[in-house]
């Protein structure tokens, strides 16, 4: 019986060698996001309309940052989202 050759490898070290770790990465963080915030909104029964309106956005604004696979999304826009669903954007290099 012969050895696989992958046996302790990684996902991650999958990704790495394939070159899209880091798009894979962001837009696994921009689901998650999209979805949290998506989320408080439906506990909050907020509609997108009155969470654009409390950001100071456009509803199309919102819809990207809602859409997961959409990962051009300013800090800023995902600060103030997070704010008035009352939550905390928080970023940190590891």
């Amino acid at each position: 019986m012969s050895e696989n050759p992958n046996r302790g490898s990684s996902f991650e070290d999958f990704l790495k060698e394939e070159g899209i770790l880091e798009t894979a990465t962001a837009t696994a963080v921009k689901k998650v996001l999209a979805w949290q915030i998506g989320e408080a909104m439906r506990t909050q029964r907020l509609t997108k309309s009155a969470m654009a309106a409390r950001m100071q956005t456009s509803r199309s604004q919102l819809e990207r940052l809602l859409d997961p696979n959409k990962t051009g999304v300013s800090l800023e826009t995902m600060q103030r989202a997070a704010a008035v669903v009352g939550k905390e954007l928080r970023i940190e290099l590891v």
